[in-house]
Order: structure tokens, then C-alpha cells, then sequence
């Protein structure tokens, strides 16, 4: 049992009812889980507001309220605590309550439209190979040392990090790499955690269903580098026109990377092949890897970050050489009649575009580039006809498809992707709903040594149709229908 007075330390409030010098024996968001003794935070949400919960948490044992508005009816022996924003309260509450772990441990987070998974994944995969117990917040996974996790979504809740954090602390992990998404920046998930670094990749189109405007979603990404602190670093892509904007008001020690431009880690890409790419990094030659400018991108950040938080420069250079590619982020095979079959999570125009023109840089022009790709539904749909444009400009042969419709007809979506085809490249192109057929289609049609994209899903393995998840990982089933084919 923690007092309710300390739990609600350097909370913005503006009014009590009650006393605050009481016990609480747990503390959320989510009316089903309160208990006995517990702390109910009222959150307003995109599909339910807390608030009209707050008589059944009442009812459930919980014996205080943080709140926007008091309710009409106030329960007797009852403690009210009225806030200005209850998503920021949430986060000081969280990490009250949890003891503050991010303040024990090495936090670094990194915010983008692409790479934020690969980036935080392979600095987790670094510092492993280097001694390190670590943890990861990803949209892919969540690890705590070795022990993995279930992820539900790319920024979670505040209760939610602060408790893996608090668990992280407790297994003697060291250092944490956590992506922040603008969701989580906007909703306050991350605003009482202490970060020792902040990383900026870049800045596409993604999410304008729910941020209204570009440069919305640009100042949401910018504030999580404005609250960094003095003891923090921010480094940023200064390529990216993005980068020098989140450096404005940042109060962290200022830092850049680049591959066109001056910067405090420089790199150069001397070689790229299919299997890998030959880089110089601040004069040092490296072999890695993983493929493509993006890739590239990516590991001098993650040199950058493991500079900065000590390691030996060479010593990481030879720990990059080792990093594998992360599940479902150009992730391939080569069937036995050399076919090669990716799959990559590209998602936004950006970063289907960036895996396009990577496998057209390294590939010889004698084969076939066959393309999947789909747009997930009740998400940004102004994206759709550029994804298809895209696709069907880089490409030789593209099959539209669905990835995850949720609660849209796939066949709309589609419509509305084929929108976008340029008329020259109309007969490139053709459209199947059901997608494990598209992904078999593709690979009937290729031939020895064509490549086949599969793009929008990556490391997710199901499908979402009208609120039901079934399961679909696009790796296994590639591999199982060019098994099938003798191919």
C-alpha cells in the first residue's frame, strides 16, 4: 500500500475532495481492473470516456477518483482529485507508483515514421552481444532481459511501461530502448519518464487520421524532444529537412547524423548488395548485414546512440557487423529455384517507396519484381493512392491486396488504392482481395530469380476483418505455397 499523497506527487491538481493522506493498493484506467483500495484515473479516450465509468469503479472498491470534471453525484468517504489533463496525471501517477524506474536505468527513445523498430530492436540486439542486460519497448515485442512479452501497441500505456520498466530495474537490466510513437507522445504515456536519449529518424506521411494536419504531426513529434532534459542527447537525422526542426528548443545536448550531410556521425555507403552493405562510418570501414539507404540510415543511429551512452567506437563497429535484421523488416528467403521472397512491414509511401528502390538498386534488371501490398483499414486513407502509385511505378508486376481491412470492405480500399495508378502502369497491375491467394499468385507467375515483395505486415501474424484477428504471417505462408509450387 503506497499513501495516495505520494502517488499523486508533481501532479498538476486543481482541486481535492477528500483527504489524500490514505492508503491505495493499486492504481488504473480501465474500470474492470479495479480492486479494493485502489486509485481510478478517469481517461477520456477516442472510443470510451473514464469518466462515465467512475460510479462502477466506485462500486468496484476504488477509494479515490482523478478526474477532469467532478462527477454530479460525489460518494461519501471518497477521494476526488481534480486535474487539468488526466492522460498527463496518468504518467506521474504511473511512475510514482512503480517508484520512478526510468530514472534507475539508461532510457533511450526513438520517434519517426520509419525505423523505429528496427532501430530500438538492433540497439537492444547491440548491447546484448555487449554484456549488457537490456530491456525493449517495440511494436514487435517487449523484453525484459530474456524474458519476451506480448506487444499490443508500439507506445503502451503508462501503467503498463512504467510496470516493465519497474520489472527491468528488478531483473539488473542496464539500459532500455523504447520506441515513441506520436500517439504515445500525444496522449502524455511518456511525459514523467526520465530519458537519457532521444533519437529522430525521419519524417513521412503516417497518421493524418489522426493527427488533422503534417505539421500537427510534426509538432507532436518535436515536444518529446522539447521535455528532454540537460543530461539527455538528441540526435537526429539531419538529412531528413525534420531533423532540425526537433533540435529548436530541446534543452538535451544537440547531436546529428547523415549520410548527405555534415554531421556528427557521418557514413558513406561503399558497396550494396543483397547481402549486405559495405559502409564507412566516421573513416572506419564496416560490412553489415542488412540492406538498402534506410539500413543505413538506421545503424549510424544506433552507432550514434551506443557512442554516446560509452561503448568503444570500434568496438561497436564490430558489433553492427554482427546485428540481424529484425522480424519482419526486409526479412527474406531464397526459394530453391532462387527465387527471393521479402517481407517488410513498409507501410507509409515512404517507406515502401525507400524497400523499392533499395531491391532495384541491387538487383540485375534481368528478373521480375513482383509486389504485394495492401492498406490497413480505419486508418489514414490518403495514403492509399500513393502506396499504389508507388508500388506500380517500381515495380514490374503488382498485386493489390488486403492487409488488415478491420472494420472497412477490403474491396473499397482497394478501389480506392487502384485510384492512384498512373495510367501507363494500369496493366502492371491487378487486384485480389483475399490475400493468401494474391501471395500465391505471385508466386506462381514468378520465374527463377524474380523477387516477390510482400509489404505492409512484416512481424504482424494475423489478419483483422470485421474485429476478428485470424491468424496470417506472410513469411510462413510464402514459404509454404513455394514449397507447394516445387518452386
Amino acid at each position: 500500500m503506497i499513501a495516495l499523497r505520494e502517488i499523486v506527487y508533481k501532479v498538476s491538481i486543481e482541486a481535492v475532495i477528500g483527504s489524500t493522506d490514505i492508503p491505495v493498493h493499486s492504481v488504473d484506467f480501465d474500470s474492470r481492473k479495479i480492486g479494493s483500495n485502489d486509485l481510478f484515473v478517469a481517461i477520456r479516450g477516442i472510443q470510451s470516456n473514464g469518466h462515465d465509468f467512475i460510479k462502477k469503479a466506485i462500486e468496484q472498491g476504488a477509494v479515490a477518483i482523478v478526474c477532469d470534471t467532478f462527477p454530479d453525484e460525489i460518494a461519501s468517504g471518497i477521494t476526488y482529485i481534480q486535474v487539468k489533463d488526466t492522460n498527463k496525471a496518468l504518467a506521474f501517477i504511473a511512475a510514482n507508483y512503480f517508484g520512478n524506474p526510468s530514472s534507475e536505468l539508461q532510457l533511450v527513445g526513438v520517434t519517426g515514421t520509419n525505423g523505429k523498430t528496427t532501430i530500438a530492436s538492433l540497439l537492444y540486439q547491440l548491447f546484448q552481444k555487449a554484456g549488457y542486460k537490456v530491456g525493449l519497448l517495440s511494436t514487435v515485442k517487449i523484453m525484459v532481459d530474456v524474458a519476451e512479452h506480448k506487444a499490443t501497441h508500439t507506445t503502451p500505456d503508462s501503467i503498463t511501461i512504467n510496470r516493465f520498466l519497474r520489472e527491468m530495474v528488478d531483473h539488473g537490466v542496464t539500459h532500455c530502448f523504447m520506441e515513441v510513437s506520436s500517439h504515445g507522445i500525444h496522449q502524455k504515456r511518456t511525459e514523467a519518464l526520465q530519458f537519457a536519449g532521444g533519437v529522430f529518424t525521419n519524417l513521412s506521411h503516417d497518421h493524418l487520421d489522426y493527427h488533422s494536419t503534417f505539421a500537427e504531426y510534426r509538432d507532436v513529434k518535436k515536444s518529446f524532444f522539447d521535455f528532454l532534459p540537460k543530461t539527455a542527447f538528441a540526435l537526429v537525422n539531419i538529412d531528413d529537412k525534420n531533423g532540425a526542426v526537433m533540435l529548436q528548443n530541446t534543452n538535451a545536448r544537440k547531436l546529428t547524423y547523415a549520410l548527405k550531410s555534415y554531421a556528427n556521425y557521418r557514413a558513406q555507403i561503399l558497396e550494396s548488395q543483397m547481402s549486405g552493405l559495405l559502409m564507412k562510418i566516421n573513416d572506419n570501414e564496416v560490412w553489415v548485414r542488412l540492406i538498402g539507404t534506410f539500413n543505413a540510415y538506421n545503424l549510424l543511429a544506433i552507432y550514434g546512440v551506443a557512442t554516446e551512452l560509452g561503448l568503444d567506437s570500434l568496438e561497436v563497429l564490430r558489433l553492427l557487423s554482427e546485428l540481424e535484421s529484425v522480424s519482419g523488416r526486409f526479412q527474406y528467403i531464397i526459394s530453391n529455384d532462387k527465387i527471393t521472397a521479402i517481407v517488410d512491414y513498409a507501410h507509409t509511401p515512404d517507406a515502401l517507396e525507400n524497400v523499392l528502390r533499395t531491391i532495384n538498386d541491387v538487383r540485375t534488371k534481368n528478373e521480375q519484381l513482383i509486389t504485394i501490398v495492401g492498406c490497413g483499414g480505419d486508418r489514414d486513407k490518403t495514403k492509399r493512392p500513393i502506396m499504389a502509385g508507388i508500388a506500380t511505378s517500381l515495380s514490374d508486376k503488382v498485386i493489390i491486396t488486403s492487409d488488415n481491412p478491420r472494420t472497412e470492405d477490403p474491396e473499397t480500399i482497394i478501389a480506392e488504392m487502384e485510384s492512384g495508378i498512373e495510367p501507363q502502369n494500369f496493366k502492371k497491375s491487378i487486384s485480389i482481395t483475399d490475400r493468401k491467394q494474391a501471395i500465391k499468385t505471385a508466386c506462381q507467375l514468378a520465374q527463377p530469380n524474380d523477387i516477390i515483395l510482400i509489404a505492409g505486415k512484416g512481424h504482424e501474424t494475423y489478419q483483422e476483418i470485421k474485429g476478428v484477428r485470424y491468424d496470417f504471417d506472410d513469411m510462413k505462408i510464402v514459404k509454404e505455397l513455394l514449397s507447394e509450387l516445387g518452386k
